[in-house]
Order: C-alpha cells, then sequence, then structure tokens
C-alpha cells in the first residue's frame, strides 16, 4: 500500500461520463521557492478506460479545500472515460521541478466514480 504522502490528499468524486478537470498539489513536496517544471506525465495504473490529456502546470493560483495553491505548484489534466464497474480508479502522475539539479516528483490520486442509475 502506498504512503500517505506519496497518495494525493484530493480525491474528487466522478461521475460516470462526466468530462473533469483533475487538479493535484505538489505544493507540500516542493523545498522553498521550488516550483514544477515541463509537461507531466499522467498514467492510469487500474484500467485503460480513460482518456488523459491537457496535462500542464497550474498557471493561475488554484483553491482546493481550504487551502490556495500557488502559480507552478499543482499538477491539472483533463480526464474523460470513466465506468462505474471500474471504480476507484489511480493514476500516477510524474512531474520534474525547477530546482538545480532537477528533481522528479511522483504522487498518485485515486478516485471513486459513481452513476445515477
Amino acid at each position: 500500500m502506498a504512503s500517505s504522502r506519496i497518495i494525493a490528499p484530493e480525491e474528487p468524486v466522478l461521475a460516470v461520463g462526466e468530462t473533469n478537470i483533475i487538479s493535484v498539489s505538489f505544493a507540500d513536496v516542493l523545498n522553498e521557492g521550488e516550483l514544477l517544471t515541463g509537461t507531466p506525465a499522467i498514467v492510469e495504473i487500474t484500467t485503460s478506460d480513460l482518456t488523459v490529456s491537457n496535462n500542464q502546470i497550474n498557471t493561475t493560483t488554484l483553491t482546493m479545500g481550504e487551502h490556495i495553491i500557488a502559480i507552478g505548484k499543482a499538477v491539472q489534466f483533463k480526464l474523460i472515460g470513466q465506468v462505474v464497474v471500474n471504480s476507484p480508479y489511480t493514476m500516477k502522475i510524474t512531474v520534474l521541478t525547477d530546482s538545480t539539479p532537477p528533481q522528479t516528483k511522483v504522487r498518485g490520486i485515486t478516485f471513486p466514480v459513481e452513476d445515477i442509475t
């Protein structure tokens, strides 16, 4: 089982048929002044149901729950294709930082999917 430091605290609940923008904060694993850089790699671990696109680092400040996440400290991506029979889904997110030398940061996010019926 993965450490709670590796699995992101965000756990969105998605509905079958939705298109969602998912945001995952890396703020708590970055050094002071360090930012994410490049294009994040996002891989679905549990199935091949999902289509992931628009992988990027946040370019605006985000409010996530009670936390405000500064520019350059979160990964965002568009997600479609979830089906309830394969819930929950787990995604692996890998991204570089602008430190010298650069660091590679990895987080996972797990989320359930629900259906109206």
